[in-house]
């Protein structure tokens, strides 16, 4: 039996590990900027809401309790700007990152079949079309690809790993340029709570796909925004009659959020205060280690939105892994990313304020 996992590219970040070592091995201890995870606390609303629903002895639903429906539904109106929703346009999933690695096998792609994302992008997108055995393609411009046999055109706004947001009128092209040839567009906008320097705008907002939501699906995650990547909350919202076939297909395959998850995604939903807590916390942290890099020698590229800081010395980006390892800092290879990441490195500001200090007085 041919292995599933000989489609897939090597595990990056198992690339990592001699730098890790490296940067572990500083006095002071390993600042670890590279994968981005949350280190703040769970807000206490929302722990609250996980241990109230913490007697669940049932199961759940897949398309979830119509009070979550009713949570979703309306953060996806008031913060997103899609005026139509329904609970018929929202569908909970199991953390974003399997929702983005299953996509293309649950939409019945493979052999023959296009799936496009950015030439620098998160992995998984490519991860997904390998797994169904589609062929994975990249762009600078999705609207100067040849739209034959493009099935899947995955969006990134803001993008992980530069932070480029990707502009209201841009996003309006891109919209009809897909429903033009038939292609199915999902954006992924689970750092779009992060704006820094531009204000992103969701594919679902009335302005950019006109009130309707055919062919078009955007993809949210409350783990940077709430601090829940343990929690594996997220959703995702658009065409009624593509979600609706997900959930079909999901409920067969037992893909349910947890209840208790479930009832923590509702607090969550419902509560701002928390989220500008945290994008308070993060603005200083970026402040910080922009300033420290930038008198380091770095120039910053982009990275106006998002949880990271995207950088370069102009050297193969191995070298500045490197060099950043021995002062004990670890941060992410830009080729992670795609060859055109090659001379760059991304640096997360997911760490805590003691080990940012630490940081910013390593590169002074």
């Amino acid at each position: 039996m041919a292995a599933v996992s000989d489609r897939l590219p090597a595990f990056p970040w198992d690339k990592l590990e001699p730098y890790k070592a490296t940067a572990a091995a500083h006095a002071d201890g390993i600042v670890d900027l590279s994968v981005g995870t949350p280190v703040d606390p769970v807000p206490q609303l929302i722990q609250r809401a996980l241990i109230e629903a913490a007697d669940s002895p049932g199961y759940p639903t897949v398309w979830g309790t119509v009070a979550l429906r009713d949570a979703i539904t309306g953060w996806v109106r008031g913060r997103l700007g899609a005026s139509a929703a329904e609970h018929r346009n929202v569908l909970p999933v199991v953390g974003s990152k399997e929702l983005v690695a299953w996509l293309p096998t649950q939409l019945g792609l493979g052999a023959g079949d296009k799936v496009a994302y950015p030439r620098l992008a998160y992995p998984t997108y490519e991860v997904g079309a390998r797994l169904c055995g589609a062929e994975a393609v990249v762009y600078d411009d999705p609207t100067e690809l040849d739209p034959a046999g493009v099935k899947l055109l995955w969006l990134n706004s803001p993008s992980n790993p530069t932070g480029k947001v990707l502009a209201k009128e841009d996003l309006v092209r891109i919209v009809a340029w897909a429903r033009e040839h038939g292609i199915l567009l999902f954006s992924d906008e689970c750092y779009l709570e992060l704006g820094w320097e531009a204000e992103p705008v969701s594919v679902l907002h009335d302005d950019v796909c006109g009130g309707s939501y055919e062919g078009v699906v955007a993809v949210h995650s409350l783990s940077k925004r709430s601090n829940l990547a343990g929690y594996r909350a997220a959703f995702v919202a658009g065409d009624a009659d593509v979600l609706g076939e997900l959930l079909e297909i999901r409920k067969h395959g037992g893909m349910m959020t947890p209840a208790p998850v479930q009832a923590a995604t509702v607090a969550a939903l419902g509560d701002d205060a928390h989220v500008e807590e945290q994008r308070e916390r993060y603005a200083a942290r970026r402040t910080a280690l922009r300033t420290a890099l930038e008198g380091h020698g770095f120039r910053v590229e982009h990275s106006e939105a998002s949880l990271y800081l995207w950088v370069t010395r102009d050297e193969p980006c191995w070298d500045t892994v490197a060099h950043l390892a021995g002062l004990g800092i670890l941060v992410a290879p830009g080729d992670f990313y795609g060859e055109a990441g090659a001379r760059f490195v991304r640096v997360a500001f997911t760490a805590t304020d003691e080990r940012v200090e630490a940081a910013v007085k390593r590169l002074g």
